[in-house]
């Protein structure tokens, strides 16, 4: 199984989509961040969001960046994505147990809590792009939507939804992103909204063996579905021990003096991956000597 993402135009172009398998994403960011099922839950719809807006974008370059902070347990969670494929994220709060909610389902809306969603764009412009909104349900998916909406001003249907096993193992994730175009005429507005009231949620229909492409044909098929790229997706992220070495290079010469003057072994942590890269006080030492020659 690979993950992948598709993006396709309906109704002539009066309408874009997207729709990601984000199963084996999401997965991975279980095992890296060791989630409770709630926090799996809520990354990896955040996850798979990310990957589709990633997937938006058209400089090589460009990055987008989702980051929610509420009030609730989680606290926070950030993903980062490219126009790749490529995707990564981190919970505040990985160890979240709370209630179920009815019919057991996980409570991703009480884990996070109210606060805001922010949406940053680095474009390869001087400044990245910032917009931001209250959080509407802390569900992810109606957040997104009125984001879209708010910030952006693109009436937008999205739909997100990850499938956690009793053994915590995730067993599908994925969604939808259905956005109407300016001049939508309103016969395609209120068929679109027919489909969208009748659908079964994402991790159902993917649970029936339904990919990306089949969940898009079942919602826009009728409306001149056209398919226009497919491409993988995957959790990746590209830290390394020179990016750490320069993120060292920024602090001050005072804290660079003081982690000399420990002679310890430091360890510095990726939040994204959890990866650990340790630094000895002569890799220290070289940075100071650096600026001073």
């Amino acid at each position: 199984m690979t993950d992948k993402i598709i993006r396709a135009t309906a109704a002539q172009e009066h309408i874009r989509a997207f729709a990601v398998d984000s199963t084996e994403m999401v997965a991975k960011a279980r095992e890296l961040h060791r989630t409770f099922p709630v926090v799996t839950a809520a990354l990896g719809r955040l996850l798979s969001a990310g990957a589709m807006m990633g997937s938006m974008m058209k400089g090589d370059d460009d990055l987008i960046t989702l980051t929610m902070k509420g009030d609730g347990p989680i606290g926070s969670l950030t993903v980062t994505a490219d126009s790749h494929g490529n995707v990564k994220g981190f919970p505040g709060n990985p160890s979240v147990d709370i209630p179920t909610r009815g019919e057991n389902k996980l409570d991703v809306g009480g884990a996070v809590g109210q606060g805001t969603l922010t949406v940053s764009m680095d474009l390869g412009l001087k400044e990245p792009y910032n917009g931001q909104v209250e959080l509407q349900t802390g569900e992810i998916g109606d957040d997104l939507a009125y984001y879209f909406t708010v910030s952006e001003q693109t009436p937008s249907a999205v739909a997100l939804g990850v499938m956690v096993g009793k053994d915590s193992s995730v067993l599908h994730a994925g969604g939808f992103i259905i956005q109407l175009m300016p001049d939508a005429p309103e016969e395609v507005i209120a068929a679109l909204e027919s489909k969208l009231s009748e659908l079964e949620p994402v991790t159902t229909l993917m649970e029936r063996g339904l990919g990306p492409a089949e969940i898009l044909e079942l919602v826009l098929g009728d409306l001149d579905l056209v398919i226009t790229e497919e491409k993988p997706v995957r959790f990746h992220c590209n830290c390394s021990r020179e990016r750490i070495l320069s993120a060292l290079a920024t602090l001050s010469n005072a804290d660079l003096e003081s982690i000399i003057a420990d002679d310890e072994e430091i360890e510095v942590k990726c939040h994204f991956c959890n990866s650990a890269y340790k630094f000895g006080s002569d890799e220290i030492r070289e940075i100071l000597t650096s600026r001073q020659a």
